[in-house]
Formats: structure tokens, sequence, C-alpha cells
């Protein structure tokens, strides 16, 4: 599920920013925000209650620094996230063998610290959001995909233009492989996993004690 989760965020949001490009600009930044954010909510749909739908490495380490996840788990996970994004790229890169768009490699368009900056915060609030619906049992569990799938779009309307809004190294990762597109690659590795540790423990430290009871499924497989 974690693969498949992946390749589904790299062939629809990739094809995406290609579609855009090859098509003079037919979606502009707030269509590929807007089907990055629909990807992404449809997957937690898909998957949520089978592997948790984190489709992203950054989100599992945080996930087994906070406790929420067996760190023994977590290995396995990011080799899927990471295969499945490998193998959404390469079917890219079949359709399109010209690669435009660098197949929606993820480049800076500022310098690299205030890109990776953009990285650390895009991913803290991404995450501060997954940990708020899929860890309390106070929020409203029905609604988390949507909520995740907006935190998503939202962070790809403000971010895209700067980063790519990335959010995500397995994401980086197909692309960039795929196309021989490395520059400034450890920015998107670094910033996810800096900005996914600091959106979990922020919201571990405002959320207070946490609630008893049974975690929800998205939380702790």
């Amino acid at each position: 599920m974690e693969a498949i989760g992946a390749f589904a965020l790299v062939v629809a949001g990739c094809g995406a920013i290609i579609a855009d490009t090859t098509r003079d600009g037919a979606l502009g930044t707030v269509g590929i925000s807007l089907v990055f954010g629909l990807i992404i909510m449809v997957m937690v749909y898909a998957g949520g209650h089978l592997s948790g739908a984190h489709y992203n490495p950054a989100v599992t380490i945080a996930f087994a620094l906070a406790r929420h996840f067996p760190v023994r788990e977590a290995v396995a996970y990011i080799g899927s996230q990471v295969a499945g994004a490998v193998a959404g790229a390469g079917l890219l890169l079949a359709a399109w063998t010209d690669r435009p768009a660098d197949l929606g490699a993820t480049v800076p368009s500022v310098a690299t610290g205030t890109a990776l900056l953009y990285e650390v915060v895009l991913t803290a609030l991404l995450m501060f959001v997954i940990t708020a619906v899929a860890t309390d049992t106070r929020a409203v569990g029905a609604a988390a995909a949507i909520a995740i799938g907006g935190a998503v779009g939202l962070d790809a309307l403000f971010g895209g233009p700067i980063t790519g809004a990335s959010m995500n190294p397995a994401r980086s990762f197909g692309p960039a492989l795929a196309s021989g597109t490395w520059t400034d690659f450890w920015v998107y590795v670094a910033g996810p996993v800096a900005g996914a540790a600091i959106g979990v423990f922020a919201y571990e430290l405002v959320r207070g004690r946490r609630p008893t009871g049974p975690p929800p499924i998205t939380s702790e497989r």
C-alpha cells in the first residue's frame, strides 16, 4: 500500500507538472496544487486503514521518533515508499522520453538556504496536521484525508513556485533519478525530515496529556 500510494503521488502530481509544461500552462500553480492535494486525499482514504497512509519517508521517520510507529517497520515502509516513487517516475519517463519539466523533479528557484527553510516549514505544517488527525482521538477521524490533502494543496500553493513544495524525500528522489536532475537534492531530504520532526513534536507539545483509549488505526501499525 505504501508503494502504491507513493507511485500514485508521483504519477499524478508530477504528471500534472508535465501536463502544465507541455500544454502551455493549462493547469497553473493552482491546478498543480489541487492535483497534489487530491491525490493525497484519495490515497489516504484508500490506504489509511491498511498501512496508515504515510507515503512519505519523512512522515514515517517522524512517527517513529515520536513513538507512534514501530522503528522495526520504518525501514520497510521507507523502502516501499522510495520504490513506489521510482516506479512512478519510471512510468513518466517511459511516456515522456524527452523529459519535459525534468519529469517533475524539484529544484529550488531561490537560494539554497531559503529553499531549505521553506521545505522545513512546509513539512512542519503538514506533519502538524497529520499528527493531529492521525494520533489524537479527539480529532474528527473521518475528515483526516480531507485535512491532510488540504494541507498538501495549501503548502503547494505558496511553496510550489519556490521549491516545488516536495515535503517528501521519496517524491523528490523518483523524478531526480529518472531525469538525472540532482540540483540541491539534499534540501529535499534534510528539509522534510527536519520539518516533519518539528511538526510531530510541536503537536505533542500543544496537545498536552495524551487521551486514554485505543489508538486510531492510522497512527500505530
